[in-house]
Parts: structure tokens; sequence; C-alpha cells
């Protein structure tokens, strides 16, 4: 959990230095680890959406929707055969990175209240 919420943190420096697509990715990668940490054993799952519904008690719906956008920064934020032309940097900018650090924050929260209530 530490390294998720790290994570989070490192988000919201690239994004105010204007790294929007490694903020997004950034913040993918926090909700990922956070999930993994909630997990009662360990998994090699990288989906977010899949990572939530694995959890035992679920997840409301619109948190799957929140990691459904957060899956979306994976590969597309880092790679540029994504894209047919141009760098990820020229397709994200702060109203991605944005709401992908709000979900992200939403998503360590609900990760750590699961961890509370199983251990």
């Amino acid at each position: 959990m530490a390294q998720a919420e790290r994570d989070l943190g490192l988000a919201r420096t690239a994004a105010r230095e204007a790294f929007h697509e490694w903020a997004c990715f950034a913040a993918q990668q926090a909700a990922e680890k956070a999930l993994k940490a909630a997990q009662t054993s360990p998994t090699r799952v990288a989906g977010v959406r899949e990572l939530l519904q694995m959890l035992p008690s679920g997840a409301p719906e619109m948190l799957i929707h929140k990691a459904r956008v957060l899956d979306t920064y994976y590969v597309q934020t880092r790679y540029a055969y994504c894209y047919d032309s141009g760098a990820p940097f020229e397709y994200y900018g702060s109203r991605q990175s944005d709401e992908a650090i709000q979900f992200a924050g939403e998503i360590v929260q609900f990760a750590v209240s699961q961890m509370a209530g199983t251990r």
C-alpha cells in the first residue's frame, strides 16, 4: 500500500509539471498496487477493473467505471505505436490527469477500507 500511495504522489507531481501522460500512468499504477495490497492472496492480474471485481466484497459500479478509465492509461500513455502519429504526451492534458488522479485516489481509499475490514 505504501508504494501505491507513493505512486499517487508521483502522479500529482507529474501533473503539476505538465507530464500528463505519466501522471495518468502513475495514477493507474497507484490504483493497481493498492488493489493488489487489498487482495487476500497474491495475483498477477494487472487490470484495475478486474482487481476490483476480485475483491471478496465486490465493488460499487461507479468504482468499476472509474477503473475502466484508469485501465486505458496502462499502455497508451507510454507507447507511440498506439497512435497514428505523434507521441503519447500530445494526447494527454490536465483534464485527463486530474480525472485519473481523482479516480485513483478513490480506488486507493476503497482498497484501504477493504484492508481495514479484513485484517
